[in-house]
Order: C-alpha cells, then structure tokens, then sequence
C-alpha cells in the first residue's frame, strides 16, 4: 500500500496527522508493505508525516518512506508543482491532503480558497483516480476554519 501526504508548510495540527495516518496504516488491513510519500520539506505536513514514520518504524511497524523534495535550484518557481506531479505519478493507493486556507500575500485568485501546493496534489490525484481524503485546518476553538 503506497499513502501519498501532501500538506501546507504552515500546516500544525499533528493531531490530525497522527491519526489520519494511524487509521490508514493500522486500519488498513493490509499485509504488503506500506510506503509513506511526501514532499520532504522541512517544515508542515511533510516533517510531521515523517516524524509519524520515524516513531512507527521504531515501535517494530514494516514502513517505508518515499522523500520527494522539490529541486527549487533547477526548476525554480515550478519545483514544487513539478514535485507534486512527480509524488502523483510514482502512483498511491491513498492520498491524504492538509489543507489550510491559501495565504500568499496578493493571492489574484477568490478568497477564501486552499493553499495552492496542497490542493494542487489533492487535484491530481483525483484526476488519477487516486482516493483522496482532504482535511482543512481546524481553528483554535475545535472547528473548521473557512
């Protein structure tokens, strides 16, 4: 079972991480190997997604994970894109997708949306026929933010 996370950078809601993850590894059922995909960014979804590998592994848990981080140098504004289209194409059985609203500074596009590197992922994955659970960022107060 490949599990592809993609996340905002400024995603920190670990809880929601954890057990999402949780509940796709352990609730699987599954007897192959599980591999966890991300962007490999230092910060976000991506670290928390790793860090959730680390201690899993370490608990004695078969898991593998799949580091795909951007090459900015080479590709400069497009790495990110070209990175979520690459994590896509190596192909998953499930993407999970923590999504917070968009907060690029001069965004053209109608608040409120999704960070665009999260739901760029999400959307094609969905195009790929790849199930996507997508999870908005929660406010303090326990429930959804717009």
């Amino acid at each position: 079972m490949r599990i592809l996370v993609t996340g905002s950078r400024a995603w920190q809601d670990v809880d929601a991480i954890v057990d999402a993850l949780d509940e796709a590894y352990f609730g699987s059922q599954c007897q192959e190997p599980v591999t966890v995909v991300h962007g490999g960014c230092p910060d976000g979804a991506d670290i928390m997604a790793a860090a959730w590998i680390r201690r899993t592994r370490d608990a004695g848990w078969a898991i593998t994970e799949e580091r795909h981080p951007a090459d900015w140098q080479k590709h400069g504004k497009a790495a990110g894109f070209r990175r979520n289209a690459e994590m896509v194409d190596a192909g998953a059985d499930l993407c999970l997708a923590f999504i917070n609203p968009c907060s690029k500074r001069g965004c053209p596009d109608p608040q409120p949306h999704g960070s665009h590197g999260a739901s760029h992922t999400a959307d094609l994955a969905e195009k790929a026929g790849i199930p996507v659970r997508r999870f908005p960022a929660r406010d303090t107060r326990g429930g959804d933010a717009a």
